[in-house]
């Protein structure tokens, strides 16, 4: 032991709880310092990238989504958006708003899962959510309202809450009419109440004290918060195209892991997500939302990764007040899709699932059919920046006791709502001969 507390420490989880899919934490301290950090994922690879080879361009936003049951529509979103790159096709911009509605929808029922029943427990000691409710019985029933409602606006727009079937490349399959959005109107302004609410709440929780030490990215495009388009920024000053995407990271991979792990060029480890988002993007959040977060003190940049539970609150905000716009402004248009002439050609494009950048690359033959398929997940680009973060605790943890120490570590992790089934879709196998 030392005056500030012990010297040596270590943690096993083997199973993580609250989180999407299976995986376990592992760290040593030993003399003060830390011999190692590893994240473990459990989960087997599941080869979505080889599924696709041989697949018909138009099957593989239906075939992509069951990577996940969360967040399904951001990859039918990502991949719809290269094929179109590769097809020239451009949708209607009321289809674009239908895309948007659907996403921020989508934003909303994830989002929400995480804030209440996942992260929220971490900060006020309990280790569920049903632990909560006589206490905080408000903050939840809000939250679940507000979740319930998000799936609605994914089962009125995409025809089922869980995998929509509407959207298509070059659109949707039928004309979404104005008068099936209207109705989700007369919830919005209550759901607005509910989110200001949460966003009060989780602004008020005890925050460990951290400072995160990282290079933050996300998509930006100057216009509107990002979700669907721009380009890549980052918080070191940099701006690239999607399609460059593969030209400014390293890929790796852990023995221990069996997931592909990220870092920006030079070996920098980075973090997407709201906590990215919000840091390079507050300007563009709505105007009531920024009142709110003003009222509360809170101000970008956001530099402990703790708080990613106040940028995913004021999200879930700004997705209402944006829902009511994109509803009552939305008109049907002409025609459901727009056919693109089938080619050959090879495309990328990035929207920001509710954890941050899904990069999807495709090359497609004359006839449509995929010869290539490259998925990268949000978890799989925030995977060093967990044990990164765990790496810069060590010291606090060594002065805490042992069971309130794996807490921290386990709620470090759920800091980035990791996707652990998303991440573990593809790996690459390399058999050395000796």
């Amino acid at each position: 032991m030392t005056g500030n507390g012990r010297e040596s420490l270590e943690i096993r989880v083997s199973n993580l709880a609250r989180v999407e899919g299976e995986g376990g934490v592992y760290l040593k301290v030993s003399g003060g310092r830390v011999e190692y950090v590893e994240v473990h994922i459990h989960e087997a690879p599941r080869f979505f990238e080889a599924i696709l080879k041989g697949r018909h361009y138009l099957e593989v936003p239906d075939i992509t989504a069951r990577i996940c049951g969360i967040c399904p529509l951001a990859y039918v979103m990502s991949s719809s958006r290269a094929m179109e790159k590769i097809l020239g096709i451009k949708p209607h911009e009321e289809v674009f708003k239908l895309r948007r509605i659907a996403y921020l929808g989508e934003w909303i029922e994830s989002h929400v899962l995480h804030i209440a029943l996942l992260h929220a427990p971490d900060f006020l000691g309990y280790d569920s959510a049903l632990r909560m409710v006589e206490e905080h019985g408000d903050f939840i029933r809000d939250s679940l309202k507000l979740k319930a409602w998000g799936n609605r606006v994914l089962e009125v727009v995409g025809g089922r809450p869980v995998h929509p079937v509407v959207f298509r490349v070059g659109g949707t399959y039928r004309i979404i009419r104005r008068d099936e959005l209207l109705p989700l109107l007369k919830r919005v302004e209550e759901m607005k109440r509910r989110a200001r609410r949460v966003l009060e709440f989780v602004a008020n929780l005890p925050m460990p004290e951290f400072r995160q030490d990282i290079t933050y990215v996300s998509l930006r495009n100057d216009v509107r918060y990002p979700i669907l388009e721009g380009d890549v920024v980052t918080s070191d000053g940099e701006r690239f195209k999607e399609e460059d995407f593969e030209k400014h990271v390293e890929v790796e991979q852990a023995k221990y892991s069996n997931s592909l792990r990220y870092r920006l060029s030079g070996g920098r480890p980075y973090c997407v997500g709201p906590l990215a988002r919000f840091n390079l993007n507050h300007d563009l959040l709505a105007p009531e939302v920024k009142d709110k977060l003003a009222e509360l003190g809170i101000k970008a940049p956001l530099k402990n990764a703790f708080q990613s539970i106040i940028a995913r609150a004021a999200e879930v905000y700004h997705a209402v007040v944006e829902l009511d716009e994109l509803i009552t402004s939305y008109r049907e248009p002409p025609q459901p899709y727009v056919e693109g002439e089938v080619r050959e050609g090879e495309a990328a494009a990035i929207t920001e699932a509710p954890r941050g950048m899904l990069y999807h690359r495709y090359r497609i033959d004359s006839e449509g059919f995929v010869r290539y398929a490259n998925i990268v997940a949000p978890t799989c680009q925030n995977y060093v920046a967990m044990e990164e973060d765990i790496r810069r605790l060590a010291p606090n943890l060594l002065t805490m006791p042992r069971e309130k120490a794996q807490w921290v570590v386990e709620q470090a992790i759920r800091n980035y709502d990791p996707c652990i089934s998303c991440s573990v879709h593809f790996i690459r196998l390399h058999i050395i001969n000796d």
